[in-house]
């Protein structure tokens, strides 16, 4: 799609939305860009956004309760949306609607009726909408999915994903109908697009909770999904299993015409050839880590703020970021009626 670029000199100017777990993280990004200003930060608990702000140094910024209040009173370049999924859809809109572009947290929506509302919105507005996949932005995963070119014609990719997830989950995923599907899984989903650059066409999934789980919903999940030029992905993932623990982006195998690679998510990948033939093993630049950012937010807002400048479509743009999401939904709707499920007809936008 086109939107709508900004031609204003100097810093853009957000608002923020959200002082939860992430919200920290991303006003930070937004206070040491060189190319953002906070203009602005809501959250329903207004306590919690003044004591971050003082945290952060900028006890100054203007912080309120009333989302369409600030952004009428503020009237920023962009919206950052860090809101829990069940809020994105109102908050978003709120902001698409006021002819502002859109830079989310994942997943996009809560519902897929949501995020194709959304999406036409977007659309309506002019305005690009963006999700921050922020593992698309790992050194690692892109040396991954560039081993993973020379492999020639692919069969099959597998991704394990095994955390016990506790303590410091964000509350809501405790009582969510799916929480490992429809919170965690995307960002696995979206890498094994990343990886391939194939598109999900059908899924059989099963899910289950296991007895000792602290979730109400199932936190273990198998998929099985078809993806376009035959290619099979195969997801596993336990977000209730100690012991053995997996990395946050999974553990991964690829198999295809001139032999495999594996990765573990953290690490350089690895190759094997098959008779014959030479692999490569790209090498991925990797900086010192800064462990008090969270990782990939920095290069998430930097491709928003170079797309809102060029016209160029970033990872994570709403209409290629639907796939991800329908990978996910489909996925559910498997797991609850026993039978493979087109994921190619959720994504309709």
């Amino acid at each position: 799609m086109s939107f709508a670029t900004v031609t204003r000199e100097g810093p853009l100017r957000a608002v923020l939305a959200g002082a939860g777990a992430l919200g920290p993280y991303w006003a930070r990004e937004l206070i040491e860009s060189p190319d953002c200003e906070l203009a602005g930060w809501v959250d329903l608990d207004m306590a919690r956004v003044t004591a971050e702000a003082t945290r952060l140094g900028v006890p100054d910024v203007p912080a309120g309760t009333d989302l369409e209040e600030m952004l009428d009173g503020r009237r920023p370049n962009f919206l950052l949306n860090v809101t829990p999924p069940d809020a994105h859809h109102g908050v978003t809109l709120a902001g698409l609607e006021r002819g502002l572009p859109v830079l989310s947290e994942k997943p996009m929506a809560a519902t897929l009726a949501q995020a194709l509302d959304m999406v036409a919105a977007a659309d309506r507005a002019g305005q690009l909408l963006m999700v921050s996949q922020n593992r698309r932005y790992m050194p690692e995963l892109v040396a991954f999915r560039d081993t993973v070119t020379g492999l020639g014609r692919l069969s099959d990719l597998s991704c394990e994903f095994y955390v016990a997830h506790r303590g410091k989950a964000a509350t809501f995923l405790y009582a969510l109908e799916q929480p490992l599907l429809l919170d965690m899984a995307i960002h696995l989903f979206d890498g094994a697009r990343a990886i391939t650059g194939a598109e999900p066409v059908s899924v059989y999934c099963d899910s289950h909770n296991p007895p000792w789980s602290w979730y109400a919903g199932p936190a273990a999940a198998s998929a099985i999904f078809r993806m376009s030029d035959g290619l099979r992905f195969t997801f596993t993932g336990n977000w209730a299993a100690d012991g053995f623990r997996t990395s946050w982006t999974g553990a991964w195998r690829a198999t295809g015409e001139r032999g495999s690679a594996t990765w573990d998510g953290k690490r350089v990948p690895r190759v094997e050839p098959a008779p014959g033939a030479r692999l490569e093993v790209a090498v991925p630049v990797v900086s010192e880590p800064d462990e008090t950012r969270f990782q990939g937010l920095e290069a998430s807002l930097a491709d928003f703020v170079h797309a809102l400048q060029t016209g160029s479509a970033p990872a994570g743009e709403c209409h290629d970021n639907l796939s991800s999401l329908a990978m996910c939904h489909a996925a559910v709707e498997s797991a609850e009626r026993g039978m493979p499920v087109a994921v190619d007809a959720y994504a309709v936008a």
